[in-house]
């Protein structure tokens, strides 16, 4: 069962245009998130899927593979799916790894294969993590300020997610109840098929009101299997504006490299 992995990235962006090729730490962002993703469990191919000559350029003299993809595509999704006709792979499960995930550990973004890998079932996966309460509380905190990065899911007792939001869910009414908070990773595992399916629907209503694309699936009745996952004390960061990169290379000072 071939396992193919999808970084897209794109060179424009309203918040941080060439965000991709931010120096991290000595590294470009890109080349870090391909590291990572090379090194994760279950992955048999990384490709970065872009619009941009210079980020493809970028990714051949790290010794990466980039292919070209339409500057129509709308979202990672999309890109993903012309990634995967441009090469004519015939991967079974594809892997959409984030661009700016630069602190995405390797055994977190292959929890997702191993698991899809390990039950056919599985049309679609996702990773959580349990927040700690100090985390949580930061996290309720920069909500109540009024920032939007970050998304949190509730799940069932079989895994299967039953929503995702920009919100903190659930409301704790009774925080005695010990009931925790999951931050939803962004990355995803996709069934070559599902993931057709998915980029041919239209946006979904409660895709449009949170911005989140994985809700489409949900609306749509396509499950989507929670992966749990542990940082193993590392720092979760992703680098969504400028004011981002110093403190991801803070954490990699403070906390060292996650691959050589």
């Amino acid at each position: 069962m071939s396992v193919l992995a999808v970084i897209p990235a794109r060179y424009a962006s309203t918040r941080f245009p060439g965000k991709p090729l931010t120096d991290i730490a000595g590294r470009k962002m890109i080349e870090r998130v391909w590291r990572h993703t090379s090194a994760a469990e279950g992955v048999d191919q990384v490709v970065v899927a872009t619009d941009d000559a210079r980020i493809a350029d970028a990714v051949a003299a790290f010794g990466g593979q980039a292919v070209m993809t339409p500057e129509t595509c709308r979202n990672g999704t999309e890109r993903a799916l012309a990634a995967l006709d441009e090469l004519n792979s015939t991967a079974e499960i594809i892997i959409n790894v984030q661009g700016d995930a630069v602190l995405t550990p390797p055994w977190v973004i292959g929890a997702v294969p191993v698991v899809m890998r390990a039950d056919a079932s599985i049309e679609m996966a996702t990773p959580a993590v349990k927040m700690p309460p100090d985390t949580e509380a930061k996290f309720r905190a920069a909500k109540a300020a009024g920032e939007v990065g970050g998304t949190t899911v509730v799940f069932d007792g079989n895994m299967k997610a039953l929503y995702f939001s920009k919100t903190v869910i659930p409301f704790q009414r009774n925080p005695d109840a010990g009931t925790p908070t999951w931050q939803h990773i962004g990355l995803y595992g996709y069934r070559a098929e599902t993931l057709r399916r998915l980029v041919a629907l239209d946006p979904s209503p409660l895709e449009q009101a949170e911005s989140l694309e994985q809700l489409r699936a949900l609306e749509n009745g396509i499950p989507i299997r929670i992966v749990e996952v542990d940082y193993r004390g590392r720092s979760a960061w992703s680098v969504d504006a400028p004011s981002d990169v110093a403190e991801v290379v803070a954490i990699i000072a403070r906390e060292g490299e996650l691959v050589s």
